[in-house]
């Protein structure tokens, strides 16, 4: 489980990169990169990081259902995630 200090400093930087994302398009397509320089650092996107939904563990993220592979094969394994089902063969 990631400490809640983590999980807030994300959410945080999300809310900055949505806050700045209008005006950082609007600065790249004039090309005005002293003008990117000047927004804070955490409003640039790169620094995000995806985290699992439930438990915030950083690595081992799947995009495409929002968790973590020990999080994925818990809930696939009790039936929680619909159409999937463990390779038996």
């Amino acid at each position: 489980m990631a400490k809640e200090s983590m999980k807030a400093r994300e959410v945080k930087r999300q809310k900055l990169v949505d806050k700045y994302a209008a005006k950082r398009a609007e600065l790249k397509a004039a090309g005005d990169y002293e003008g990117l320089q000047k927004l804070p650092k955490n409003a640039s996107p790169i620094r995000l990081h995806n985290r699992c939904k439930l438990t915030g563990r950083p690595k081992g993220y799947m995009r495409q259902f929002g968790v973590s592979r020990i999080n994925f094969r818990e809930m696939a394994l009790n039936g929680l995630i619909p159409g999937i089902r463990k390779a038996s063969w």
